[in-house]
């Protein structure tokens, strides 16, 4: 069942969060922490990431802003997993995203981030 964002999810979110932010984006361990030994990501692009590729990857990103996220939801999936959605609100264009989390934790086992083609 989804559920809106509520304390039952607080640390799924904070975790999201942590990781849309350049000062933990630039911290290897703490990107490290957050992800999974197995982790996996289809980015925007459509390119598959392993969790050293992203956080090597991270490491040669500059600093940013934190973008806006909104319509967040969730499903537990398992007694230990939580599928959360969200949106990105980007300069350019938006994204849609979809993160496997682990928990008791959080740690992200699996991430997903769609472009949002804009009306036409």
């Amino acid at each position: 069942m989804w559920k809106e964002r509520s304390l039952e999810f607080e640390d799924v979110i904070q975790a999201e969060l942590a990781l849309l932010s350049s000062p933990v984006r630039g911290d290897e361990d703490r990107v490290t922490g957050l992800l999974a030994g197995d982790f996996a990501e289809i980015g925007r692009s459509g390119r598959r990431w392993n969790r050293s590729d992203v956080v090597d990857a991270l490491q040669q990103e500059p600093p940013r802003a934190t973008p806006e996220t909104s319509e967040w939801l969730f499903n537990r999936v398992a007694d230990d997993l939580v599928l959360a959605t969200y949106r990105v609100r980007g300069a350019e264009h938006d994204s849609r995203h979809s993160s496997l989390w682990q928990t008791p934790g959080p740690v992200l086992r699996f991430h997903q981030g769609t472009i949002v083609v804009p009306n036409r």
